[in-house]
């Protein structure tokens, strides 16, 4: 219950005794009393320089309520804290501004360096893109001057997202209407494509004129499609009308579908599209090693499709990338650095993102402007430490094993070889890495020994050759880091 009338509210407590049994701690007094002790209240405050409290201001002869003995205590000021360290705060808003006041120079470099090197998005704007200018020059011809549909593959955080969501932006400047979609593993054909109708305006149709009711209410395509389930053919009918623009639609993450109907009606989709010279691109992008693997074997659409394989970054990419970083953050990165950084990243930008972030961090804690080759180093040590945290117990038990430590080299070329969009690999693939120093019949029965006794690996039969994938994704990155790690020592 809140006292009526109290310029600040209170929440009022039951009556004690000698409170004059009206249930209530503090009894009204008159409107006179009250003026008098703010008038009381005015006067002290021009008379002294310190704080007054509410004690001071409200004697207990003159201010409005009662206050029994000992409650005049949460009244008081509170005693000064001895001096410690703060807790953390945010440095910037949730709008990603950063108050002056509260941020100094360096906090503002460190948040710039987030900006240009963090690692854990995907690249969605150009300035924040670095190299990459031969597969966005090739993306640009197959759209524009090729008019085909394309298909980005390459292994896991090699830039097939990040280069999609940039040539995204290119096109949409070019007028180009682009709808971006990120498949999953429970993907359906008409839910999808139906969303992705949705954000297609009614009036880019050839069946709807400008200033018809039709273009008038706003719609969109989604409203031309069947009801229920649809297939390819329905699809390619309603998008064939486009006119007055052209519209690409990017399928991002590709690998992820599970459903061979949903390959079965985009591979469909492309040929109709194609056949009836549609103004509708599709770009796919997925983690696959070729292109068969990504969109399954389909020679009636070939002639319809390009593939864009997405390859490690040179040094001079990865040294342009480096440099965004040095530009945003104020600060150089040594060429012994950048050569250690780049020997790790095995040219993955996700990796030299990660570890050149982690390197000028360690540079800017220390107070130095120039990131040396033992702050790469420590980068390292770092990112792999916290890998090894990320993975359950029992793996990390088992990764420190005897039998692990004997046959590291086979491990190593076991998580080269399952790079692979389900990272599934072959006993013929690891001789391949191991570069045949032993044979197929003594790696089969090695990998045995880690899908039984050790459990890290598991194990698939089928027809062929059976298929061995390490049981936690994150183990073959931080066996392929580690090994880096080891030649970068030695």
């Amino acid at each position: 219950m809140l006292c009526r009338n109290w310029p600040w509210p209170q929440t009022c407590w039951p009556g004690r005794a000698g409170n004059g049994g009206d249930g209530m701690i503090w009894k009204r007094k008159s409107q006179t009393s009250i003026d008098n002790a703010a008038s009381d209240l005015n006067n002290t405050a021009d008379e002294t320089q310190s704080s007054v409290t509410l004690v001071e201001a409200f004697p207990t002869q003159t201010r409005g309520y009662d206050m029994p003995v000992g409650e005049d205590s949460l009244w008081r000021e509170r005693l000064d804290v001895e001096p410690g360290p703060k807790l953390p705060r945010f440095v910037a808003s949730a709008a990603d501004d950063v108050e002056s006041a509260s941020a100094d120079r360096m906090a503002r470099r460190r948040l710039a360096l987030r900006d240009a090197l963090a690692a854990s998005q995907p690249v969605v704007a150009r300035e924040s893109f670095a190299g990459r200018h031969d597969p966005m020059s090739r993306l640009i011809n197959a759209i524009e001057e090729q008019r085909v549909h394309v298909v980005i593959y390459g292994e896991r955080g090699i830039g097939k997202t990040s280069l999609a969501h940039v040539f995204a932006e290119t096109a949409r400047e070019a007028r180009y209407h682009v709808i971006y979609a990120s498949c999953g593993t429970a993907a359906n054909f008409s839910d999808m494509f139906r969303s992705i109708l949705s954000r297609i305006p009614r009036i880019f149709h050839a069946s709807v004129l400008p200033n018809s009711a039709e273009a008038e209410a706003g719609d969109n395509f989604d409203i031309m499609l069947p009801e229920g389930e649809y297939g390819a053919r329905e699809l390619a009918d309603v998008l064939t009308g486009v006119v007055g623009t052209r519209v690409l639609v990017i399928l991002d993450e590709y690998d992820r579908v599970i459903d061979v109907n949903f390959r079965r009606d985009v591979a469909e989709l492309i040929k109709n599209l194609s056949d009836r010279a549609a103004r509708v691109q599709l770009i796919i992008t997925g983690v696959a090693l070729n292109l068969d693997e990504l969109i399954g074997y389909a020679p009636s659409i070939r002639r319809n499709i390009t593939g864009l394989p997405m390859t490690p970054m040179t040094k001079a990419e990865m040294r342009e990338l480096l440099r965004m970083g040095e530009r945003a953050a104020e600060l150089s990165i040594g060429d012994d650095a950048v050569e250690t950084i780049g020997q790790m990243a095995g040219g993955s930008p996700y990796l030299v993102r990660l570890l050149g972030h982690q390197a000028c961090l360690i540079a800017l804690d220390a107070g130095r402007d120039k990131v040396n080759e033992a702050d790469a180093r420590r980068a390292v040590d770092v990112v792999i430490r916290d890998w090894q945290a990320s993975l359950p117990r029992r793996v990390q038990s088992n990764l420190s094993r005897e039998e692990t430590k004997t046959h590291w080299q086979l491990l190593v070329s076991a998580a080269k070889a399952g790079s692979s969009a389900d990272g599934w690999f072959t006993v013929d693939d690891v001789y391949a890495e191991m570069g045949g120093t032993l044979s197929a019949l003594a790696i089969e029965r090695d990998l045995k020994l880690f899908v039984n006794t050790v459990d890290l690996l598991d194990r698939r039969e089928g027809p062929g050759d059976p298929h061995f994938r390490f049981s936690y994704p994150g183990v073959a990155s931080l066996l392929m880091m580690s090994a880096a790690m080891a030649r970068l020592v030695a």
